[in-house]
């Protein structure tokens, strides 16, 4: 097979998987690991892939986000990394915490996985995580009100003074994409207001984000990096990046890959 040829399969396997590791690529085209990463990175040159510690994932469209239909629990699948950094997230957790968790898909996934021994306060803009928490006896739930948008999210001026009235402990919170330069972006700019409130009002600010998001640059910027006190990443995360990070001097905790 020519190089082209095999170049072309691999943006294929990209567009339909949105992400391909270099074991792959050395298995499906049999090839060595060095050509496999040189494959990767003269893609990545081209401006084609992103390449990460163990293989590479699609470029992502500036304005790319899930349709407004899409809330924090519709997923088809539980990906691997999402949990893990949720589960992660959870563990930085102690008793009696007053903690913001995040509307998306992944505080959802903490919101699940609270265990029932560790009694907090959280608060949510989400009525989706909210109703996760409220079966949990251990759990006392704040649930912030406003105007609701289709997603079931609160980002409003009703939520915000809600929010200037709390103090967190510990927020955890996500958004579209990340980047040493652009900072924490998302697609609205509704929400800017309201993501800058629970920061301000939170001891410590703690980002969850997949290598999906690690790199990449949304339409609106929320804040700079920095704002941020630790970001907790999985294993595949790029190195350049999380090296970006951490001279902003932002702590970087990497979960890892317990199926390899």
């Amino acid at each position: 097979m020519f190089i082209e040829e095999r170049h072309r399969k691999i943006l294929e396997i990209l567009e339909s998987k949105g992400s391909i590791s270099t074991a792959e690529i050395q298995r499906k085209f049999s090839v060595g690991y060095d050509s496999a990463k040189r494959d990767l990175r003269i893609l990545e040159e081209k401006g084609l892939l992103k390449r990460t510690h163990g293989g590479a994932i699609a470029v992502r469209q500036v304005g790319a986000g899930k349709p407004s239909n899409i809330t924090c629990r519709d997923f088809n699948e539980v990906k691997e990394n999402y949990l893990a950094i949720a589960k992660r997230a959870i563990s930085m957790i102690n008793n009696n915490d007053v903690v913001f968790i995040t509307s998306a898909s992944i505080g959802y996934l903490m919101a699940q996985n609270l265990p029932d021994d560790l009694k907090i306060r959280a608060v949510t803009n989400s009525i989706i995580v909210a109703e996760a928490l409220r079966s949990k006896e251990n759990v006392s739930v704040i649930m912030l009100g406003g105007e609701m948008d289709a997603k079931g999210n609160c980002y409003d001026a009703f939520a915000i003074e809600t929010i200037k009235r709390l103090r967190f402990d510990k927020c955890f919170l996500t958004s579209a994409a990340i980047s040493a330069k652009f900072g924490l972006s998302i697609q609205k700019s509704q929400a800017i207001s309201f993501w800058n409130a629970v920061i301000d009002n939170s001891k410590q600010a703690i980002g969850l984000y997949p290598t999906e998001k690690i790199g990449f640059e949304s339409i609106v910027s929320i804040c700079s990096a920095d704002r941020l006190n630790t970001i907790i990443t999985d294993w595949d995360a790029p190195e350049k990046e999380l090296k970006e990070f951490d001279e902003l001097g932002i702590e970087i905790d990497i979960v890892e890959n317990n199926n390899e």
